[in-house]
Formats: C-alpha cells, structure tokens, sequence
C-alpha cells in the first residue's frame, strides 16, 4: 500500500472534515481490511485534471491495507458497489488516477468497467493513467469526456 500511497502522515481534522471529499472504511464480517474515498473532480482550488468531465462527476481512490485481502476479489467487489451506489444517486461519471506503473490496479478497474480516456497526466502526486466509467445512459460520446 504504501509503495503507491506513500508514508502513513495522518490527515488533519480539517483535512478529514473536507466537504468535497467522502471516506469510507471497508469491512469483511466486521473486519474493516481497506479504505475507499470520493471526491468532487470541480470545486477545488487548482486546476483539477478531471474538473473537465460532466457536473457532478466524482473521482475514486482506495486502497487495501491488510495483507491476507489481496488478490481474492475484495478490490473488484467494493469498488463495483460503491461505483454502483455513486451511480445510483446521480454522479453521471466516476474517474480514477492510478499509477500507470501499478498494473494490478489498472487491471482491477478495467475489470471493473473503468476504461482509459487519455495519455498518461503528470501530476503533483505522480504519473497518473486517467481511468473512467460512466453511467449508464451517459452521453458516452462526448468529446469532453
């Protein structure tokens, strides 16, 4: 996890209280095994790389913390439902930025339905592949999106 995520700083009450980003734990019987965030892609400060795509877009970012998790479908699983739950209350499109290099996570959201819509983006956090899934009855072919 922190090959991708970095060192484990701990976010600031008012980091954590920010009103354009949502978080979540994610629990198996109980056992909370991962993290998974959503945030508003229009509304920030900078210029955002997905602040392009349609009003009320979101971005994804999550990440599995215990060992024994990996590679069993948790990923997939969560991720799927909480795009489906995006979806459901509206969001038209749902982004994600993973490290080119991180193969598995690029493959788990292909997996997903997610699907690259650009050239690789060189960010403050790094190199980032911008992935994305719409909802269905999008406008999927949008010259923006």
């Amino acid at each position: 996890m922190r090959k991708w995520w970095g060192d484990d700083e701990q976010l600031t009450e008012k980091e954590l209280a920010h009103p354009l980003v949502r978080r979540w734990l994610v629990s198996l019987n109980g056992r909370p095994f991962a993290y998974i965030q959503d945030y508003a892609v229009q509304g920030w400060d900078f210029e955002h790389y997905f602040q392009h795509l349609p009003k009320g877009s979101r971005g994804i970012d999550q990440y599995i913390g215990e060992p024994d998790m990996l590679a069993r479908g948790h990923g997939s699983a969560f991720i799927a439902q909480h795009v489906e739950a995006l979806f459901s209350a509206g969001v038209p499109v749902v982004a994600t930025d993973p490290d080119p290099a991180n193969t598995i996570a690029v493959a788990v959201y292909k997996k997903v339905g997610f699907r690259v819509f650009g050239d690789v983006i060189h960010s403050d956090w790094g190199p980032v592949l911008p992935m994305k899934m719409e909802a269905k009855g999008a406008n999927r072919g949008s010259e923006f999106c």
